[in-house]
């Protein structure tokens, strides 16, 4: 019995080294260019830089797609295009953002804050629970927030309007926002991993994954691979659902998740889409 018990436990200890040692070399690797990840510029640059990669890709389907029928049918409002003068609006929105509001508090956030990287990386399931944590966490906060600013005129006159310049949605109109939006968003984004003690590299996934699915909701797209189709029984809203809230704007307030829509009455019942 006792060599069962023996057994046992070198085996969760072998399994629980093996998932440690999926990310550590990942880790290892950040942490010998730590002058860059302690740089006051890094988080900018790498909000930015992920930001704009991601819309990359849907930035060229809109200049292709008008022309590719095979490519023209997964978009969901097939009659709108983004043009160029919008795209660069936006672009241009975004670097302000970063410049003038985003920038200046991650300086802050550098000089009370500064950065401690541990030597162990943390292991891959406890990272996928905690990101998946922070995304529910940041969910329902977005929920509240976006459900606020939409059932107060004052609050989305003031604050939320600039985001619903465009009632057809493309990717780069994931941070065509004001100071207000981008900051408070933002600080749900920045804050919630620290609530939920993540480890810094789950902190940095977080982020990566976060702005995906922004960018993907944005996107106008809904390909057979995108993630609302991936994940099982409606739980996941996805580009329709929030383009939905573009066209509808009363409906579909929750970014990524369908049961706070559902729970509030909120949910669009049925996906729009053109015929």
């Amino acid at each position: 019995m006792n060599g069962n018990n023996h057994s046992l436990l070198h085996d969760c200890t072998a399994t629980s080294m093996q998932d440690t040692l999926v990310l550590q070399n990942t880790w290892d690797l950040m942490r010998a260019n730590d002058n860059l990840l302690k740089s006051l510029f890094f988080p900018v640059i790498f909000s930015f830089t992920v930001y704009m990669g991601f819309c990359l890709p849907f930035v060229l389907l809109d200049v292709l797609s008008p022309k590719m029928t095979f490519l023209r049918k997964y978009k969901i409002q097939q009659q709108n295009y983004p043009t160029w003068a919008m795209m660069r609006s936006c672009i241009m929105r975004t670097v302000y953002n970063h410049i003038v509001f985003i920038f200046p508090l991650t300086v802050a956030h550098w000089y009370w804050r500064p950065v401690s990287y541990p030597v162990q990386a943390p292991g891959l399931v406890k990272a996928l629970l905690d990101i998946f944590a922070c995304l529910l966490l940041f969910d329902f906060q977005n929920f509240v927030w976006h459900l606020m600013h939409h059932k107060v005129p004052w609050l989305y006159k003031n604050f939320h309007k600039v985001h619903h310049k465009y009632t057809s949605t493309f990717a780069l109109t994931t941070e065509h926002s004001g100071a207000w939006e981008t900051l408070s968003l933002g600080f749900f984004a920045a804050i919630n991993p620290l609530l939920l003690n993540c480890h810094p590299l789950t902190e940095m996934m977080f982020f990566v994954v976060n702005i995906w699915l922004s960018v993907e909701d944005h996107s106008g797209y809904d390909f057979p691979w995108s993630t609302h189709r991936l994940v099982p029984f409606g739980l996941f809203g996805g580009a329709p659902h929030h383009d939905g809230h573009h066209m509808k704007f009363k409906f579909n307030y929750a970014p990524y998740f369908t049961h706070w829509d559902r729970l509030f009455g909120t949910l669009l019942k049925t996906p729009v889409k053109d015929h």
